[in-house]
């Protein structure tokens, strides 16, 4: 009966197969998934189908990323975005070619479903990329922040690893929490490839969009399982930039 959480997927199905298989996950775990389920290698159509599937057998908590809003922008209104399509888009777009109407609905239904957060029992809070207001994230005036901020990872960078969480400077909206645990911007940023933890947050995002791996850890013991960089399990094809 563990909790495992996920970092950010980027279509790449074969290495979210690698990380159920490697951490030996079954129907008891709780599996929370952090978001950009979509968007780099061609199997975002199929990843959707695989949590959704999953969904029905265990418990699953699943957080919007910024790729997800994006890519129901563009199913459920026809938004284009350029900007969408050169960061992970264009390879989305081509997956869904294939892709049946009643697919595409049930994915729709998937995306609107998502949570902006989710806080557990032990005060610890998942979120995809952060949030800005100093009184939590149930506060938050701009809903976007949940998935699009990157001040909150950038503030746990820039903290020194002695502060204490009751010293008088620490930042109020991360000492309102026991642990945050979000994903969005890859540590591969500061030279890593595994889960980092800085001041109380946890960042599992370990680069799966580009040459990393995707990882899973186990949010009460620390131990995780990763796969293989995801530039080896598709290497036929160039993913993200």
């Amino acid at each position: 009966m563990r909790t495992l959480v996920i970092g950010d997927i980027h279509g790449g199905l074969r290495a979210l197969h690698q990380i159920m298989e490697r951490a030996k996950v079954t129907k008891h775990d709780t599996l929370i998934f952090l978001g950009d389920y979509v968007d780099g290698w061609s199997q975002s159509p199929q990843v959707l189908d695989f949590i959704i599937d999953l969904q029905s057998q265990q418990n699953c908590i699943c957080i919007r990323g910024n790729h997800d809003d994006l890519l129901l922008e563009w199913l459920d209104e026809s938004k284009d975005n350029l900007l969408w399509y050169k960061h992970g888009g264009e390879a989305t777009v081509k997956a869904y070619e294939s892709v049946t109407y009643s697919q595409k609905q049930k994915h729709i239904e998937f995306l609107k479903s998502l949570k902006n957060y989710y806080l557990d029992e032990h005060n610890r809070l998942y979120v995809h990329a952060g949030f800005t207001n100093v009184n939590g994230a149930q506060f938050e005036y701009f809903p976007g922040q949940f998935y699009w901020d990157r001040t909150l990872w950038e503030t746990a960078l820039s903290l020194d690893d002695r502060m204490a969480l009751d010293h008088p400077f620490y930042p109020k909206r991360l000492s309102m929490y026991h642990e945050i645990f979000i994903g969005h911007t890859p540590v591969t940023r500061i030279g890593e490839t595994t889960p980092v933890k800085k001041a109380n947050v946890w960042n599992v995002d370990t680069g799966a969009a580009f040459k990393g791996p995707l990882t899973i850890l186990d949010v009460d013991t620390k131990e995780f399982w990763q796969s293989e960089p995801l530039n080896q399990l598709y290497f036929d094809e160039k993913g993200r930039n």
